[in-house]
């Protein structure tokens, strides 16, 4: 008989070796290590004393290891960390950076407005309130003295936004949308420039995958259901996209930035920009920003850094793969829908503090 008030949560983590991760011994490290010294530079700026998630020690401890880095990635991730597994297995995603054509200037087939921020949206940070809710937060508009939801898709799209100003105009409002899931992307101007159009906030409103629409409308079959074929049938069916676009209620701003570095992506939630094969979105609520986390979930078995999150990436176990830019990058990305293991890399020092499980 089990007691219940002698019983204990199954732990989230379990110490493990890196013999236990499968593919390990012929994963290509150096994406990881490239992406884990742009997180370096935010640990430095960080107070020793405060937390990196709720497992994964203080700034303190990743500042030490940071001063430890070399250029054999295997040698410094073997030598400096202790692999932690998650307790089960979850569902992995990928994203990409996508492309689109616009214009300064409203004329001919550019009519679709994409926004920068409203000056009138509020972000609020519920954790700055209450503990328990750290990494939660809500956005809305003021109405009097009351915090009320802000505009969804469909009345941004009826009814346009005369609080936020309009970056520039696109041709494809299918393409705003995945860009809008995509979270950033580039813009190519019909002058000849390009700019990263990058994430500055969203209206809070909750995210609906609209491959669950369609698949409950009976417009797609579920073994059918990818990025490739919603694009497609939102393509094919000019007269629905709008309303099947509209089922999703979230609504993406950008701001405008310099290309930079083109072989890397717009910066993640984390202030640093994201590297092909080398960054993953993660929840912020159960897992710790800047750290390593390896994936074995087809098609990838690889060392990522978790600098960016996402409103659909929920649970501890639950990642999306930063695949870059491109055509290739995006027939991986929407292509990526995997069950697969989790493990997390904490410093040793963590670990030895930790022990051999941890549950929350």
């Amino acid at each position: 008989m089990t007691w219940w008030w002698l019983s204990r949560p199954a732990p989230l983590l379990a110490a493990a070796q890196f013999s236990d991760l499968p593919g390990w011994n012929a994963a290509d490290l150096k994406p990881a290590l490239a992406a884990f010294r742009r997180s370096c530079t935010v640990f430095a700026g960080k107070p020793e004393s405060e937390a990196i998630g709720g497992y994964a020690g203080t700034a303190g401890d990743w500042q030490k290891i940071c001063a430890q880095t070399n250029d054999d990635a295997r040698e410094f991730f073997e030598k400096n960390f202790t692999p932690y597994a998650f307790g089960t297995d979850g569902l992995f995603t990928g994203y990409y950076e996508p492309e689109i054509l616009g214009s300064r200037n409203r004329h001919g087939g550019y009519q679709t407005p994409v926004y920068g921020l409203p000056t009138d949206l509020i972000r609020v940070d519920l954790g700055a309130f209450t503990p328990q809710y750290k990494g939660e937060h809500i956005s809305g508009r003021l109405d009097g003295q009351r915090l009320v939801p802000y505009s969804n898709r469909a009345e941004i799209d009826a009814n346009g936004l005369s609080a936020a100003k309009i970056l520039f105009w696109c041709d494809d409002p299918v393409a705003l949308f995945f860009l809008q899931i995509q979270g950033s992307g580039r813009a190519r101007f019909d002058d000849g420039t390009m700019a990263r159009i990058a994430f500055a906030g969203e209206n809070g409103r909750p995210y609906t995958a609209i491959g669950r629409v369609l698949l409950a409308g009976g417009q797609l079959a579920r073994d059918k259901i990818s990025l490739a074929s919603i694009r497609g049938w939102l393509k094919s069916n000019p007269k629905l996209a709008q309303g099947v676009m509209e089922a999703d209620q979230s609504f993406i701003f950008f701001q405008e930035a310099p290309l930079g570095d083109t072989a890397l992506g717009s910066p993640g939630v984390e202030g640093v920009p994201l590297t092909p094969l080398g960054s993953m979105a993660i929840d912020l609520r159960k897992n710790a920003l800047g750290a390593p986390y390896y994936v074995a979930a087809d098609p990838v078995r690889g060392l990522l850094i978790a600098q960016d999150t996402g409103g659909a990436i929920r649970g501890a176990v639950r990642g999306d793969v930063f695949f870059g830019f491109g055509a290739e990058a995006q027939a991986l990305a929407g292509g990526m829908k995997s069950q697969g293991r989790l493990y997390v890399l904490l410093p040793n020092a963590v670990a030895a503090r930790l022990g051999k499980t941890f549950a929350p």
